[in-house]
């Protein structure tokens, strides 16, 4: 085999290579379509939603403790709510309030 027809087949088998690949690339660009990009915008409708929370949440009184949830009273109606330990962002005990 002289050189130019090395050469050539090398060059041929490059080409071959790239098409090898193509299937790849083609389930990747389906994949970000179908599964990544639609589940990025849900996750930025959903901080966004976040952010634009002035206030909210839950304010009472403690009633009953247990594993992973609080039991609280919540006024006006004395309502009984179970909430996870993780959801409360602060506990005001009565000597806070005096002040």
């Amino acid at each position: 085999m002289s050189v130019q027809q090395l050469l050539a087949v090398q060059l041929g088998s490059g080409s071959a290579g790239w098409l090898g690949f193509a299937p790849l690339i083609f389930i990747f660009a389906i994949f970000y379509f179908l599964l990544i990009m639609p589940q990025q915008r849900r996750q930025k409708k959903w901080q966004a939603m976040l952010n634009d929370l002035k206030t909210g949440g839950l304010r009472g009184t403690i009633v009953a403790l247990k594993d992973e949830y609080i039991h609280l009273r919540v006024p006006p109606d004395n309502l009984r709510l179970e909430v996870t330990r993780g959801s409360v962002a602060s506990v005001t005990t009565a000597d806070d309030a005096t002040k």
